[in-house]
């Protein structure tokens, strides 16, 4: 399984919070612990749960952000992990959509990180990598399934 390979390629999770305002999609970013570039909350896989639920959990623990999760991937991205015991280790990142309906000020990780809500557009530009970027441009909430767009 490569969720669990300790020394090559490993697999996460990550969610891509986002709230409909206006008819405008907001994407919620958070800054990394160490650099302080925007990402997404992503992490590793977690034992009984789907990818969409990691990705769920994590949206929590690192945001604050709490919704209903969507089970559809919408694409990967990958990028090396450079901080902590994994230094160095790479990544590919599973995306999926978390349609964010609360916001908590009592998290986690409210002290290691900064959360911030963009527009779709502004929030390809603040990633870093690539594939994520694609991930950002080509996101429509309105065409998931059992998902609402209309105002969250």
């Amino acid at each position: 399984m490569i969720g669990r390979n300790k020394r090559g390629l490993r697999t996460q999770f990550g969610a891509l919070c986002y709230r409909v305002v206006e008819g405008e999609t907001q994407v919620l970013l958070i800054t990394s612990r160490t650099r302080k570039r925007w990402i997404i909350p992503k992490g590793w896989p977690m034992d009984g749960r789907s990818g969409a639920q990691a990705a769920a959990r994590e949206a929590w623990e690192e945001a604050g952000a709490t919704g209903n999760p969507v089970p559809r991937c919408l694409g990967v991205y990958h990028y090396i992990k450079v901080s902590g015991p994994r230094r160095g280790l790479p990544c590919l990142v599973a995306v999926f959509p978390l349609d964010v309906t609360e916001l908590h000020k009592n998290y986690p990780e409210r002290k290691q990180r900064k959360r911030k809500w963009f527009s779709l557009a502004k929030a390809a530009e603040k990633v870093a990598e690539p594939e994520l970027r694609a991930i950002l441009a080509a996101f429509t909430p309105e065409f998931l399934p059992g998902v609402s767009a209309a105002s969250n």
